[in-house]
Protein backbone atom coordinates (compact mmCIF):
# COMPACT_ATOMS: atom_id res chain seq x y z
CA UNK A 1 0.00 0.00 0.00
CA UNK A 2 1.24 3.45 -0.75
CA UNK A 3 2.08 6.08 1.95
CA UNK A 4 0.27 9.51 2.90
CA UNK A 5 3.58 10.56 0.84
CA UNK A 6 3.64 8.17 -2.06
CA UNK A 7 5.83 5.86 -1.03
CA UNK A 8 5.65 2.03 -0.73
CA UNK A 9 4.49 0.36 2.55
CA UNK A 10 6.27 -3.01 2.73
CA UNK A 11 7.19 -5.93 5.31
CA UNK A 12 9.64 -3.59 6.71
CA UNK A 13 7.92 -0.53 6.29
CA UNK A 14 7.37 2.55 4.15
CA UNK A 15 10.18 2.70 1.27
CA UNK A 16 10.11 6.58 0.82
CA UNK A 17 11.33 7.63 -2.84
CA UNK A 18 14.56 10.08 -3.27
CA UNK A 19 13.79 13.57 -4.25
CA UNK A 20 15.54 12.48 -7.93
CA UNK A 21 13.33 9.66 -7.71
CA UNK A 22 10.58 11.26 -6.76
CA UNK A 23 10.77 14.31 -9.20
CA UNK A 24 11.00 11.82 -12.40
CA UNK A 25 8.05 10.12 -11.15
CA UNK A 26 5.69 13.34 -10.56
CA UNK A 27 7.11 14.10 -14.59
CA UNK A 28 6.43 10.60 -15.71
CA UNK A 29 2.57 11.22 -13.94
CA UNK A 30 2.27 14.20 -15.76
CA UNK A 31 3.33 13.00 -19.45
CA UNK A 32 0.76 10.78 -18.51
CA UNK A 33 -1.98 13.41 -17.81
CA UNK A 34 -1.66 15.13 -21.11
CA UNK A 35 -1.57 11.88 -23.29
CA UNK A 36 -4.42 10.63 -21.89
CA UNK A 37 -6.72 13.70 -20.46
CA UNK A 38 -5.33 16.40 -22.51
CA UNK A 39 -2.87 19.51 -21.07
CA UNK A 40 -5.71 21.45 -19.64
CA UNK A 41 -5.96 18.99 -17.15
CA UNK A 42 -2.10 19.20 -15.75
CA UNK A 43 -2.54 21.02 -12.30
CA UNK A 44 -0.48 20.32 -9.34
CA UNK A 45 -3.86 19.25 -7.29
CA UNK A 46 -4.51 16.23 -9.81
CA UNK A 47 -1.13 15.68 -10.46
CA UNK A 48 -0.65 14.66 -6.96
CA UNK A 49 -3.35 12.59 -6.79
CA UNK A 50 -2.80 10.78 -9.81
CA UNK A 51 0.96 10.45 -8.60
CA UNK A 52 -0.46 9.03 -4.81
CA UNK A 53 1.66 11.93 -3.19
CA UNK A 54 0.07 14.75 -1.23
CA UNK A 55 -0.30 18.21 -2.88
CA UNK A 56 2.74 19.49 -0.72
CA UNK A 57 5.05 17.37 -2.05
CA UNK A 58 4.23 18.27 -5.83
CA UNK A 59 4.12 22.36 -4.97
CA UNK A 60 7.43 21.46 -3.36
CA UNK A 61 8.86 19.91 -6.82
CA UNK A 62 7.52 22.52 -9.51
CA UNK A 63 6.36 25.57 -7.44
CA UNK A 64 3.11 26.16 -9.79
CA UNK A 65 1.21 24.89 -12.55
CA UNK A 66 3.65 27.14 -14.93
CA UNK A 67 7.01 25.37 -13.54
CA UNK A 68 5.45 21.99 -14.42
CA UNK A 69 4.90 22.47 -17.39
CA UNK A 70 8.38 24.32 -17.74
CA UNK A 71 9.81 21.03 -16.35
CA UNK A 72 7.64 18.74 -18.40
CA UNK A 73 8.93 20.42 -21.38
CA UNK A 74 12.37 20.33 -20.79
CA UNK A 75 12.35 17.23 -19.83
CA UNK A 76 10.74 16.14 -23.51
CA UNK A 77 13.15 18.10 -25.26
CA UNK A 78 16.18 16.46 -23.21
CA UNK A 79 15.07 13.44 -24.83
CA UNK A 80 15.08 14.24 -27.43
CA UNK A 81 18.55 15.55 -27.41
CA UNK A 82 19.71 12.57 -26.24
CA UNK A 83 18.44 10.46 -28.87
CA UNK A 84 20.11 13.13 -31.50
CA UNK A 85 23.38 12.19 -29.55
CA UNK A 86 23.02 8.82 -29.77
CA UNK A 87 22.26 8.65 -33.66
CA UNK A 88 25.18 10.87 -34.17
CA UNK A 89 27.71 8.71 -31.93
CA UNK A 90 26.44 5.34 -34.12
CA UNK A 91 25.71 6.47 -37.54
CA UNK A 92 27.75 9.87 -38.67
CA UNK A 93 30.26 10.13 -40.96
CA UNK A 94 30.21 11.72 -44.72
CA UNK A 95 28.21 14.73 -44.44
CA UNK A 96 25.09 12.73 -46.57
CA UNK A 97 25.26 10.23 -43.80
CA UNK A 98 25.24 12.99 -41.44
CA UNK A 99 22.45 14.69 -42.71
CA UNK A 100 20.51 11.56 -43.26
CA UNK A 101 20.95 10.92 -39.09
CA UNK A 102 20.00 14.67 -37.89
CA UNK A 103 17.18 15.19 -40.13
CA UNK A 104 15.59 11.39 -39.59
CA UNK A 105 15.83 11.64 -35.98
CA UNK A 106 14.63 15.06 -35.81
CA UNK A 107 11.74 14.53 -37.35
CA UNK A 108 11.45 10.82 -36.10
CA UNK A 109 11.78 12.56 -32.53
CA UNK A 110 8.69 14.89 -33.51
CA UNK A 111 6.52 12.00 -34.62
CA UNK A 112 7.26 10.14 -31.66
CA UNK A 113 6.13 12.68 -29.47
CA UNK A 114 2.74 12.08 -30.16
CA UNK A 115 1.75 15.79 -30.03
CA UNK A 116 3.52 15.97 -26.38
CA UNK A 117 5.91 18.69 -27.43
CA UNK A 118 3.28 20.96 -29.19
CA UNK A 119 0.30 20.14 -26.14
CA UNK A 120 2.35 21.27 -23.39
CA UNK A 121 4.08 24.32 -25.79
CA UNK A 122 0.26 25.41 -26.04
CA UNK A 123 -0.55 25.09 -23.12
CA UNK A 124 2.16 27.55 -22.18
CA UNK A 125 1.35 29.44 -24.53
CA UNK A 126 2.24 33.59 -23.86
CA UNK A 127 4.11 32.76 -21.17
CA UNK A 128 7.34 34.60 -21.40
CA UNK A 129 9.26 32.03 -19.48
CA UNK A 130 7.78 29.10 -21.75
CA UNK A 131 9.56 31.89 -24.54
CA UNK A 132 12.73 32.22 -23.27
CA UNK A 133 13.12 28.46 -22.15
CA UNK A 134 12.39 27.52 -25.80
CA UNK A 135 14.72 29.70 -27.32
CA UNK A 136 17.15 27.93 -25.10
CA UNK A 137 16.08 24.93 -26.90
CA UNK A 138 16.60 26.36 -30.13
CA UNK A 139 19.85 27.48 -29.27
CA UNK A 140 20.90 24.31 -28.24
CA UNK A 141 19.98 22.64 -31.15
CA UNK A 142 21.70 24.87 -33.51
CA UNK A 143 25.21 23.75 -31.67
CA UNK A 144 24.20 20.58 -32.02
CA UNK A 145 23.90 20.56 -35.87
CA UNK A 146 26.64 23.20 -35.50
CA UNK A 147 29.63 20.29 -33.76
CA UNK A 148 28.20 17.49 -35.91
CA UNK A 149 28.21 19.74 -39.20
CA UNK A 150 31.51 21.75 -38.63
CA UNK A 151 33.99 19.00 -40.29
CA UNK A 152 31.94 18.93 -43.50
CA UNK A 153 32.42 22.88 -44.52
CA UNK A 154 34.76 25.06 -44.93
CA UNK A 155 32.47 27.75 -43.49
CA UNK A 156 33.49 29.76 -40.08
CA UNK A 157 31.97 29.49 -36.91
CA UNK A 158 29.71 32.83 -37.67
CA UNK A 159 28.69 31.93 -40.93
CA UNK A 160 27.94 28.04 -39.99
CA UNK A 161 25.95 28.75 -36.90
CA UNK A 162 23.73 31.28 -38.96
CA UNK A 163 23.10 28.83 -41.51
CA UNK A 164 22.46 26.32 -38.62
CA UNK A 165 19.97 28.76 -37.58
CA UNK A 166 18.06 28.62 -40.32
CA UNK A 167 18.19 24.56 -40.49
CA UNK A 168 16.52 24.41 -37.10
CA UNK A 169 14.00 26.61 -38.25
CA UNK A 170 13.29 24.98 -41.03
CA UNK A 171 13.71 21.31 -39.20
CA UNK A 172 10.66 23.00 -36.60
CA UNK A 173 8.70 24.15 -39.28
CA UNK A 174 8.98 20.86 -41.31
CA UNK A 175 8.01 19.14 -38.31
CA UNK A 176 5.34 21.04 -37.18
CA UNK A 177 3.34 20.63 -40.65
CA UNK A 178 4.17 16.71 -40.25
CA UNK A 179 1.92 16.34 -37.05
CA UNK A 180 -0.49 18.74 -38.24
CA UNK A 181 -1.08 16.67 -41.07
CA UNK A 182 0.24 18.60 -44.31
CA UNK A 183 3.26 15.59 -44.97
CA UNK A 184 4.30 12.56 -43.72
CA UNK A 185 7.34 11.27 -41.68
CA UNK A 186 9.27 10.24 -44.57
CA UNK A 187 8.27 13.43 -46.59
CA UNK A 188 9.53 15.59 -43.52
CA UNK A 189 12.64 13.83 -43.27
CA UNK A 190 13.44 13.53 -46.65
CA UNK A 191 13.21 17.34 -47.11
CA UNK A 192 15.31 18.24 -44.50
CA UNK A 193 17.69 15.60 -45.17
CA UNK A 194 17.99 17.60 -48.69
CA UNK A 195 18.35 21.17 -46.94
CA UNK A 196 20.87 20.41 -44.62
CA UNK A 197 24.00 19.95 -47.37
CA UNK A 198 22.01 22.90 -49.33
CA UNK A 199 22.29 25.07 -46.16
CA UNK A 200 26.04 24.45 -46.06
CA UNK A 201 26.53 25.21 -49.94
CA UNK A 202 28.46 28.22 -50.49
CA UNK A 203 26.36 30.73 -52.89
CA UNK A 204 26.58 29.95 -56.55
CA UNK A 205 27.43 25.55 -55.83
CA UNK A 206 25.14 23.44 -57.16
CA UNK A 207 24.66 20.84 -54.38
CA UNK A 208 23.77 16.83 -55.83
CA UNK A 209 21.11 15.48 -53.58
CA UNK A 210 20.78 12.23 -55.81
CA UNK A 211 22.60 10.23 -52.98
CA UNK A 212 19.74 11.48 -50.60
CA UNK A 213 17.44 9.81 -52.72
Amino acid sequence: MKTEAGGVMGGTGPRRLSRADRRQQLLETALLIVREEGADRLTLGHLATRAGVSKPIAYEHFGSRSGLLIELYRSLDGEQVRKLRTALADGAGTLQETAAVLATTYIHCAADSNGDWQAVGAALAGSDEKDAVFQEMIDGYVQLFATALAPHTPLGPEELELRCIGLVGAGEALAAAMVRGGCSEVEAAHTFMTLIPAGLAAFGDRVSTSSLR
